[in-house]
């Protein structure tokens, strides 16, 4: 393989990376918005660990936006 066809699948891997991240994001965004409209002290704790994987899940796909933008600039 040549170093741009290997660029070419690591951008299209950071591609579907982004975007799993990003399903992840807007399930946890619903998922405590669900959690804070229903009120239930017995989910307290399940929604601060999705608040805390919403964050994560935010900081790590900026992390692969940041790789990816590296990628594209060297396949200009």
């Amino acid at each position: 393989m040549t170093k741009e066809e290997i660029l070419r699948e690591a951008l299209v891997a950071r591609e579907q990376e982004i975007m799993n991240y990003q399903i992840n994001i807007d399930n946890y965004t619903l998922a405590v918005e669900n959690i804070k409209t229903s009120g239930d002290p017995d989910l307290t704790d399940f929604l601060q660990k999705l608040e805390s994987l919403l964050i994560s899940e935010k900081l790590e796909q900026k992390k692969v936006n940041i790789m990816k933008l590296a990628i594209e600039q060297q396949l200009l």
